[in-house]
C-alpha cells in the first residue's frame, strides 16, 4: 500500500467499526457540517436526509431533499426542492437550549449502519445531567415515511422542555423555492403545507410525535408554539435520576407529482394537470394514518428486511483488509439510497438526494459510473434508468433541433423531462469577476454516445429484447442520426471527423477529433447498424412501428454504416503505443499539475477554457484516453493501455472525482498494483476524508459524489477480479491487492446468477440451482461451461 495514503487512513481509523457494516464518529467537529451530513445521510431513493442532528437549523445545513419537484428558484438552477423538517426538536434546561453543535459532551458518537440503512447519535452532557441516543431511518417499505426514536435518560434530577415539530427554515442552494409555506396544527398531527414558485407542485408533510415516560402512558404537550419559523409541540417534564422518555416521531411527505400517471411520461404535460393541495394533503394523511398504526418496531423490521434483501445480491465480500471492507460497502450504500428504483422516468443524480447541488440531475455519469453496479446485482433497477432516458427522448430531441442537429441530443445536465438545464454561465474569474462561458451544454456531445452505448451493454448482458423493442432501438436510432448530423466529412482525407467538441477531460473545450468521442460514435453507429438490420429481418413489425414513428429512413442506415467505417480515429503510436487525446494535444506544453499550479494568482481560480493555465497544457482535469479503455477493455492491447496509463496519469490533475477510479481499474488490468489500490482508496474516500472540493469557480458542488460511489463496485469486479463479458457468459482476469486474502460478489447475466470467490492463486465460481441456462466462463486460455447448480474451481496465475 502507498505509504502517505496507508497513513491517512489511519489518522482516520476512529470511522471503522469492527463489522466493516458501519462509519462512525466520536469527535465532533462543527466545521464539517456540510461533510458530514452528506456522509452520514439516510434515503431510499424518492427522499433523501442528511445526516444532521434533530436541532440544527439552515445554517448546520439539514435538508429533507425530495425527488421528482424540479423547480427553479432563481430564474438559472432548476433542482431538487428542499422541504421543511420534520424532524425536528429543540431540548432546553433551565432556559437554556441544549444544542448539539456546540458540543460540550462528555460523551458522543454518529453513526451510520450501511447494512440497516439507519442513522444513530449518542450524547451525554454533564450539565445538565442527560444522556440522549436518537436512530433514524427513510423506510424503505414506505418510501414516503421518515421517521425517528429518541431516548432522553436523567443522570441525576434534571427538568427538560422539549420542542418537537416542523421546522419551515429551509436550507435551500439557489433562493426559496416557495411561493406559499404555512405550518398549521390539525388534531392529531402537525403539517408544513407549501406550493413551489415555478411548477406549482404542493408539498404536504405530516408529522406525528409521541413523547412517552420509558414502560409508561403517553405524554400531552403544554402548548404548541412557534419557535423562529419553526411550529413545535413544546412539552415539559421532571425526570429523577435514572428516569428517561422516549420520543417517536413520524414524518410522511407527498407532492404532486406522486400522485401523477407515470406511466408514459415523455414530457411534464403528458403527466396530466397537477392535483388538488386537498388531494395531496388526503394522500399525505393516509400515510400518516398508516404509519402510526404500526408500532415503531414493526416499522423498522420492514425496513430492514428490504435492506436485508439488497444486500444479498449487491454486497461485495473482502477478507483480509478492514478498511477497504468498509469502504466498499459505504459506497455501495450511498449508490443504492440515490437511485430512484420507484420509478422510471426520474435521473440518479451526480450528488444523488444528499442536496441541491447537480440540480438532483443525471450525467453521463448515471450510465458510465452508477449504472453499471445495478446492471449486474438488481437488472431492474439499471432497466429502470435506462427508460428514463427513452422517457426523456423529446427533451433530447429538442436540444439537437434548437441546435440545428438531428436525432436526441441529450441534455449535459437532464432533470425530469429531459430538456437541458445546464447553465451557459456558471464559473466567475475570481480575479476579474466576470462570469466565464462554458460549452458543457452544446459541445461535450458525447453524453449521446454514452446512453446508446450503455444501451448495447445493457441488451448484452440481461438479454431484454423486449426492452431493446419497446426503448432502446429509438434512443439508439436517434442517437446515430444526431451523430449523423454532427460529424464532418473531410473529402481530401475521405474522412469523418467530430470537430468543436469537449471531451471527458473538460479543461479543454473546443478541440478537434477527441479519441474518446470519435471511438464511441463509431461503436454507437456500427451498433445501430446492427440493431437496424437484425430487427428489420427478425423483428419486421416491430421494425416497422419504430420507422414509422420517427421517420427512419433507409439511407440513414446507409450513412451510419459510411460513419461508422470512415470515422477518423487516432491510432497508436507504432513505436510509443500512445494515442492522441485530441488533434494537437501533443503539440501543446508538456508540464505537469504542480507546475502549474503555481502559476495561479488565487486558488479559486477555475482551470480551464477559455483561458484557465490548464488550457495550453497538457494537463487534464480526468481520465480522457483511459475512460475510453475502461469502456472498452478490449479495444487496445494490454501494452497500449500501460503506455498511455503511464504517459497520461502524471498529466492527470483529477479535478474531477470521477477520475480516480478510471486509473484504478485501468492500473489494475496492466499489473500496477500499488498505484491500483492507491487511487481505489482515493475514490472510495472522496467524501469520507473530504476531498472533494464544495465549491468550484464560485459554483457550489459539495454532497455525495454518488459517481465515485457507484463506481467503486467497478473498481472492484472490473478492476481487481478483471471481470468483463464475453458472448457467452464472463471473462475474468483477476489482479487481487495484495494484502486481499478472499474477494466474493455475486453476479447476475440473463436473469441467472453466479456466486464468485477469489483468492489470489484460485477462484471458486457456482451457478445457483434456479439458473435457467449454461454460462460460460473464459479465465485466461481456459473456457470452463456451468450448469446450473454446478461449482468450478479455476486455478489462477
Amino acid at each position: 500500500m502507498n505509504t502517505k495514503m496507508e497513513q491517512r487512513v489511519e489518522l482516520s481509523d476512529e470511522i471503522w467499526s469492527e463489522t466493516c457494516w458501519e462509519i462512525g464518529e466520536s469527535r465532533f467537529d462543527p466545521d464539517q457540517a456540510v461533510t458530514a451530513g452528506s456522509n452520514f445521510m439516510i434515503g431510499n431513493g424518492y427522499m433523501g436526509y442528511r445526516g444532521t442532528f434533530a436541532d440544527d437549523r439552515a445554517d448546520q445545513y439539514p435538508a429533507l431533499v425530495v425527488t421528482d419537484t424540479y423547480d427553479n428558484a432563481d430564474g438559472t438552477w432548476k433542482e431538487l426542492v428542499t422541504a421543511p423538517n420534520g424532524l425536528f426538536t429543540l431540548l432546553s434546561c433551565r432556559g437554556k437550549d441544549i444544542l448539539w453543535r456546540q458540543g460540550g459532551f462528555g460523551e458522543y458518537e454518529r453513526r451510520l449502519s450501511m447494512l440497516r440503512g439507519e442513522w444513530s447519535a449518542r450524547a451525554r452532557w454533564d450539565d445538565p445531567g442527560i444522556l440522549v441516543e436518537e436512530e433514524r431511518f427513510c423506510s424503505y417499505d414506505d418510501l414516503h415515511l421518515l421517521t425517528s426514536r429518541t431516548r432522553i435518560t436523567a443522570l441525576g434530577e434534571v427538568e427538560l422542555e422539549i420542542a418537537t415539530g416542523i421546522d419551515g427554515k429551509v436550507w435551500s442552494l439557489n433562493g426559496n423555492h416557495f411561493s406559499s409555506l404555512s405550518l398549521e396544527e390539525g388534531p392529531d398531527c402537525l403539517e408544513a403545507s407549501c406550493v413551489t414558485g415555478e411548477q406549482g407542485y404542493h408539498l404536504v408533510l405530516r408529522e406525528d410525535a409521541l413523547l412517552r415516560r420509558a414502560g409508561g402512558a403517553a405524554i400531552e404537550p403544554c402548548e404548541t408554539a412557534s419557535r423562529e419559523g419553526a411550529l413545535c409541540r413544546v412539552f415539559r417534564v421532571s425526570l429523577e435520576e435514572g428516569q428517561a422518555l422516549v420520543l417517536e416521531k413520524r414524518v410522511v411527505l407527498y407532492s404532486s407529482n406522486d400522485l401523477r400517471d407515470t406511466s408514459r411520461i415523455t414530457s411534464d404535460a403528458a403527466r396530466g394537470p397537477l392535483p388538488t393541495q386537498e388531494e395531496v394533503r388526503q394522500a399525505t394523511a393516509g400515510g400518516l394514518s398508516r404509519a402510526v398504526s404500526r408500532s415503531w418496531e414493526e416499522l423498522r423490521e420492514a425496513h430492514r428486511k428490504i435492506w436485508r434483501d439488497r444486500w444479498d445480491s449487491a454486497d461485495i465480500l473482502i477478507g483480509g483488509d478492514r478498511v477497504a471492507q468498509t469502504l466498499i460497502r459505504y459506497n455501495l450504500y450511498h449508490n443504492v439510497i440515490a437511485a430512484p428504483a420507484h420509478a422510471d422516468h426520474l435521473p440518479l443524480g451526480a450528488r444523488g438526494l444528499s442536496c441541491q447541488a447537480y440540480q438532483g440531475a443525471a450525467f453521463w455519469d448515471q450510465e458510465i459510473f452508477n449504472l453499471p453496479m445495478f446492471l449486474f446485482t438488481d437488472p431492474e433497477t439499471a432497466r429502470r434508468l435506462l427508460v428514463y432516458r427513452y422517457r426523456t427522448l423529446d427533451g433530447a430531441r429538442k436540444k439537437a433541433r434548437d441546435l440545428g442537429y438531428r436525432g436526441a441530443f441529450y441534455a449535459w445536465v437532464s432533470g425530469d423531462t429531459g430538456e437541458e438545464i445546464c447553465p451557459s454561465w456558471f464559473f466567475r474569474d475570481v480575479l476579474t469577476g466576470r462570469r466565464i462561458r462554458n460549452h458543457f451544454n452544446d459541445w461535450q456531445i458525447h453524453v449521446s454516445p454514452d446512453i446508446a452505448y450503455t444501451v448495447w451493454k445493457y441488451v448484452t448482458a440481461t438479454g431484454d429484447q423486449e426492452f431493446l423493442e419497446l426503448y432502446g432501438a429509438e434512443i439508439l436510432f436517434e442517437v446515430a442520426r444526431f451523430l449523423a448530423s454532427r460529424v464532418h466529412y473531410r473529402p481530401g482525407l475521405e474522412r469523418y471527423e467530430i470537430i468543436r467538441v469537449l471531451g471527458p477531460d473538460e479543461y479543454h473545450e473546443n478541440v478537434d477529433n477527441n479519441y474518446f468521442t470519435n471511438f464511441q460514435a463509431q461503436f454507437v453507429c456500427r451498433y445501430a447498424v446492427e440493431v437496424y438490420d437484425s430487427l428489420s429481418t427478425d423483428h419486421p413489425r416491430v421494425f416497422d412501428d419504430v420507422a414509422r414513428r420517427i421517420g427512419l429512413e433507409r439511407g440513414e442506415r446507409d450513412a451510419w454504416d459510411d460513419i461508422a467505417r470512415r470515422i477518423h480515429i487516432p491510432e497508436a503510436d507504432h513505436e510509443t503505443g500512445l494515442i492522441e487525446q485530441f488533434q494537437g494535444f501533443f503539440e501543446l506544453e508538456d508540464t505537469r499539475p504542480e507546475v502549474i499550479r503555481e502559476r495561479l494568482l488565487d486558488p479559486g481560480e477555475y482551470w480551464g477554457w477559455p483561458n484557465g493555465i490548464a488550457v495550453e497544457t497538457q494537463v487534464s482535469k480526468q481520465a480522457d484516453v483511459t475512460q475510453l479503455f475502461m469502456l472498452h477493455p478490449k479495444a487496445c492491447s494490454r501494452e497500449v493501455i500501460r503506455a498511455n496509463w503511464e504517459y497520461y496519469e502524471p498529466r492527470t490533475q483529477h479535478g474531477s472525482s470521477l477520475s480516480y477510479a478510471v486509473y484504478a481499474i485501468c492500473a489494475a488490468w496492466i499489473g500496477h498494483d500499488q498505484e491500483a489500490y492507491r487511487y481505489f482508496l482515493r475514490s472510495c474516500t472522496v467524501d469520507l476524508l473530504n476531498r472533494g472540493k464544495a465549491v468550484s469557480g464560485g459554483t457550489f458542488i459539495g454532497g455525495i459524489h454518488t459517481a465515485a460511489c457507484g463506481v467503486a463496485w467497478q473498481i472492484v469486479v472490473s478492476g481487481f477480479a478483471g471481470m468483463y463479458l464475453t458472448r457467452s457468459g464472463f471473462g475474468f482476469d483477476p489482479h487481487l491487492p495484495s494484502g486481499w486474502e478472499t474477494l466474493a460478489f455475486t453476479l447476475k447475466r440473463w436473469g441467472d446468477s453466479l456466486e464468485v470467490t477469489l483468492h489470489q492463486r484460485a477462484m471458486t465460481v457456482r451457478a445457483r440451482e434456479d439458473n435457467s441456462r449454461e454460462i460460460t466462463l473464459e479465465v485466461g486460455s481456459s473456457e470452463v461451461a456451468l450448469p446450473p447448480g454446478q461449482q468450478v474451481a479455476v486455478p489462477l496465475r
